[in-house]
């Protein structure tokens, strides 16, 4: 696919979540201010606690804001609710889990195409999509297994199929290498720098393992809800 120039996919401005659990307010992030660009590969690290996977969730649009404001692809999310922000999730950002999340009845074919079903794409192009995002995470030959048919490795690659398959504006990934050996892992972080070379999509990563923190080519950290560092590299 032909790189295209460079844009912001994602602006957080002022970005501030305060829970209050029994009544004791807690600042979970503290006025975050940070532009991602498109094509980026990007960790965002920090100790527990840090607001990592608060910021994850903010800049999908799974959480919103206490304060402050949230543009993805010049669309204010953080103002959005309801079925508008539940389509916009749909065709713009794909989602990859720890836990994989794939849904246990349908097969391989029927997982990763399963967005794209929510999303009225055509029959055809959908068996297409699949047929070549498969190919591209080495899964061909499996199409009509069942998760648990799989190995872990394997599931994660499911995983990434469907989360690019509708060719969304960004990949957000919390801790996909959790539950894999070093191995598997390394290979998965291989495949997905070499998709984003490829399709230029936007990867951004919640992590605390080094595998990935090595592999991104930027590395933001939080603590205590703040940017304290961004480095590229």
């Amino acid at each position: 696919m032909e790189q295209t120039k460079k844009h912001e996919v994602i602006v957080t401005d002022k970005v501030t979540k305060i829970f209050d659990p029994d009544g004791i307010p807690v600042n979970a992030l503290n006025g975050i201010d940070l532009t991602i660009t498109s094509g980026e590969f990007t960790a965002i690290v920090g100790p527990s606690g840090s607001g990592k996977t608060t910021f994850l969730n903010i800049i999908s649009g799974l959480d919103t804001p206490t304060e402050g404001k949230v543009t993805l692809s010049g669309k204010i999310i953080s103002e959005m609710s309801g079925n508008e922000l539940s389509d916009f999730r749909r065709d713009n950002i794909g989602f990859i889990f720890q836990a994989y999340n794939l849904i246990p009845v349908l097969t391989v074919e029927e997982n990763v195409e399963y967005i794209m079903l929510l999303a009225g794409v055509s029959k055809t192009e959908r068996h297409q999509r699949v047929k070549k995002m498969l190919e591209a995470v080495g899964l061909e030959g499996v199409e009509d297994r069942l998760p648990t048919q799989l190995s872990g490795g394997q599931q994660q690659r499911v995983a990434i199929a469907r989360a690019m398959v509708s060719e969304p504006t960004i990949i957000l990934a919390d801790e996909p290498t959790a539950n894999l050996d070093s191995k598997t892992g390394n290979d998965l972080l291989d495949m997905m720098r070499r998709l984003n070379d490829e399709t230029g999509m936007t990867f951004i990563f919640s992590t605390h393992d080094p595998m990935v923190m090595d592999s991104a080519r930027r590395l933001i950290t939080l603590r205590d809800g703040q940017v304290d560092t961004d480095e590229t590299k």
